[in-house]
């Protein structure tokens, strides 16, 4: 089949990919120069199918006052008037619930723990390179209240089989031996020791290389105008762009925060709402004190990655629409962490500053499904903080409905349909 794609972030190069491998004709379009150019280009860098989790759950909407009146808070709401922003509050609201959040918790799981295994496959058949590396995840604790609501996660990772380790402080600096320094601070961890890490626009942009040499046509720089379910001339679609009119057999939607203004306008509309994040790169100086893989701290919920001879601090969590305002204001709580945990690693005065458009559904998972009402779109999108934890599974997994192969995993709990 001839099929479009339209966004060429992590999401839609990895189905670009797997409809490539299944034998289709395909096409990306993409409004930017290159692949990988926003949401993809510089989020925390973690691969962590253990920490998959709906933001939604019980105790939520409390801890949320908490931390709004946290000065280095981890979340902020930017309030507009915009019927959509508050619409997709509620729905969010409406998960916080213990029955909802494991419902959520256990459509999320699988996923990320087939798409990891689904990115080590493509690793290893493509000899791919993106600063990766496989040391796991540290989720550091600084109180020992922290440490001690432990046992809800440790269930739920012991109910999907996923390794863990529940550490003690020097268990914590043997994972991570730079954190002896900061020895104090620390009064606890969960490693994960299945997770990985890497730079997901360098893993975009050398896959989307990848691909083009194996016949994908990627446009970039091309905008989508209009899209008819018919033109009269058999079985295909028709779509205007900026670069003329594409047909195609089938289309699929991965435009992240932007895919529900997209696909609302041809009467799909989707839950999905944009949560911006920040992140700063920073040099590492002296590659003894920087991590050697992700620590998670718990406290200002900020990810400290090491990306080869950097380190990427990624954190917040901005309700504010589709504003992509710079706020100095959140630099803090990155340099806060890392400079606590890590405060020799790495040259803040040289860091660069980023922020980018998280696409979130209100209960967690992503949307990776047909349309329904549109025969020939489909939906690859809502992926929030887990778009790279979850690219691949989700690339393999629309690349089968859309070929009429039976899924490795289930895959009609991440359906449209779950919203009806």
């Amino acid at each position: 089949m001839k099929i479009i794609v339209l966004g060429a972030g992590v999401i839609g190069v990895t189905t670009a990919y797997y409809l490539n491998q299944a034998g289709h004709d395909v096409t990306v379009l993409e409004r930017q120069a290159g692949p990988g150019r926003e949401t993809s280009f510089a989020n925390a860098g973690e691969v962590s199918p253990g920490y998959a989790s709906p933001w939604a759950g019980p105790g939520i909407p409390m801890k949320a006052v908490k931390w709004l009146l946290m000065k280095h808070g981890p979340l902020v709401v930017r309030p507009k008037m915009d019927p959509l922003m508050w619409s997709w509050l509620l729905k969010m609201l409406r998960n916080c619930t213990a029955s909802r959040y494991a419902i959520n918790k256990a459509r999320m799981v699988p996923l990320a723990e087939y798409s990891r295994d689904c990115l080590r496959e493509l690793r290893e058949s493509t000899g791919i390179a993106y600063d990766h590396r496989t040391q796991g995840t540290l989720q550091l604790f600084r109180s020992q209240k922290q440490v001690d609501h432990t046992g809800d996660d440790i269930e739920v990772l012991k109910q999907f089989g996923v390794p863990y380790e529940l550490l003690d402080p020097e268990g914590c600096i043997r994972a991570e031996p730079a954190l002896a320094g900061v020895r104090e601070t620390i009064k606890g961890g969960l490693r994960l020791p299945g997770d990985e890490t890497g730079d997901c626009n360098l893993f975009t942009e050398r896959l989307a290389a990848i691909c083009a040499e194996r016949g994908v046509d990627f446009q970039y720089g091309v905008e989508t105008e209009r899209f008819l379910q018919k033109d009269g001339k058999g079985p295909f679609g028709v779509i205007c762009t900026s670069a003329g009119k594409l047909r195609a057999h089938a289309f699929v939607v991965c435009l992240g925060s932007f895919s529900d203004r997209w696909i609302r306008k041809r009467g799909v509309p989707i839950p999905v709402y944009p949560v911006k994040g920040y992140s700063i790169t920073v040099p590492v100086t002296n590659p003894d004190a920087a991590p050697v893989s992700t620590v998670m701290d718990e406290t200002y919920k900020v990810a400290i990655t090491r990306l080869g001879d950097r380190i990427r601090v990624g954190g917040t969590a901005e309700i504010s629409g589709y504003d992509l305002t710079l706020h100095e204001s959140r630099r803090g709580p990155l340099e806060k962490s890392l400079g606590d945990l890590f405060p020799q690693g790495g040259d803040l005065s040289k860091a660069t500053f980023w922020c980018g458009l998280r696409p979130m559904t209100p209960d967690g998972p992503p949307i990776v499904s047909a349309s329904k009402v549109v025969p020939n779109l489909y939906i690859n999108t809502g992926h929030g903080t887990l778009g790279w934890t979850m690219a691949c599974g989700s690339g393999k997994l629309i690349a089968d409905i859309i070929s009429g192969r039976t899924p490795d995993i289930d895959a009609s709990q991440l359906s449209l349909d779950r919203y009806n």
